[in-house]
């Protein structure tokens, strides 16, 4: 950023260098909604001071990025890359011993050094060396990738921002449109019908103003479904359980049985075991084809508890008059 530039991030957001994370934090917001486009349409200066705030907060609100900014000042985001300024061919950083701790403030280091590129016969070659870290201004740790040393250049991307997004079932599966608040500013997204936990949807141009090219990234939202009491997922199909009792496991039935789509009625065939599942087809969930997957039924058979005195004389009866032993097979096993 040249020094024309330069953006004190502190001052715009009306905080000190010492202000904590969660200050700075509130003093965003205070001034997001003071300043927001939606509170002061056709008003230019107030749209330009809202992008000097969401800019500042971006700098101000990254733990790394700060740490640059109140390292290297106006020069912050120069630093690290390989062609600035050790590039320069009248400048070499060397190791003569130069004496860092002379400048009170890095950007009186880097003005210097400037001002002595431009001046006539800037050409020569003069060498510099680290001195010591908590020399004049502070500490160097980080200034080898920023003084040239041939490494490769880092890679940033600015503007991009990613948020959680809490959807429910219905809205999920159908599609609906949210109102996301991102730094104080609320954006309308289309949500598509099959969204589920762990999509990450990208809407382009919605994300935070990337301090460099003044344009807007893309937002990023991590789907998250809030869970459901009945349904769950396996794939793009859903499972349910649904009880019955041991008379309708023998006989069978018909049962209601709840869908996205409403209720059903399912036949449950004679002689249905607990855990068996029967298959609805085209019931379950949207896949990325628009096509819908399966509802798995998971039958549970449902043991009374408490037996009235005619269902516990029917149920002595049929005991008496069972034909099959469903343990027989166990004195076979051996050890």
């Amino acid at each position: 950023m040249p020094a024309a530039d330069y953006k004190d991030y502190y001052a715009v957001l009306g905080v000190g260098k010492t202000a904590s994370a969660e200050e700075i934090k509130k003093a965003f917001r205070k001034l997001a909604v003071k300043y927001h486009p939606d509170r002061n349409p056709n008003d230019k200066s107030a749209e330009e001071r809202f992008k000097e705030i969401s800019e500042a907060y971006e700098v101000l609100s990254d733990s790394e990025k700060r740490q640059k900014y109140d390292q290297f000042g106006q020069y912050w985001q120069q630093a690290g890359r390989s062609n600035w300024p050790g590039g320069n061919p009248g400048v070499d950083f060397g190791s003569d011993g130069f004496d860092f701790s002379q400048y009170s403030t890095f950007d009186d280091f880097i003005n210097e050094l400037l001002g002595r590129m431009g001046r006539p016969g800037g050409t020569r070659t003069r060498s510099y060396s680290y001195g010591t870290p908590g020399g004049g201004f502070g500490d160097f740790s980080n200034f080898n990738d920023f003084a040239g040393a041939r490494t490769p250049p880092q890679s940033v991307t600015s503007g991009i921002s990613t948020t959680k997004l809490r959807l429910s079932f219905a809205e999920a599966l159908r599609g609906v449109q949210k109102r996301v608040n991102l730094a104080g500013e609320m954006i309308d997204i289309k949500i598509p019908p099959g969204t589920k936990t762990g999509n990450r949807l990208r809407v382009r141009g919605k994300g935070l103003i990337d301090p460099l090219s003044k344009q807007r990234g893309d937002l990023f939202l991590d789907v998250e479904l809030e869970p459901h009491p009945f349904f769950a997922f396996e794939g793009d199909n859903l499972t349910c359980e649904v009880p019955i009792t041991p008379d309708e496991a023998v006989l069978g039935t018909a049962i209601e049985v709840p869908t996205p789509d409403g209720l059903v009625t399912v036949k449950v065939p004679a002689g249905i075991r607990s855990g068996q599942s029967l298959r609805l087809r085209g019931k379950g969930w949207i896949d990325n084809k628009g096509q819908r997957g399966d509802q798995l039924v998971k039958i549970v058979i449902d043991t009374p508890k408490e037996l009235t005195a005619i269902e516990r004389e029917l149920y002595e009866k049929i005991k008496s008059q069972r034909s099959t032993d469903p343990r027989r097979h166990l004195r076979q096993v051996q050890i």
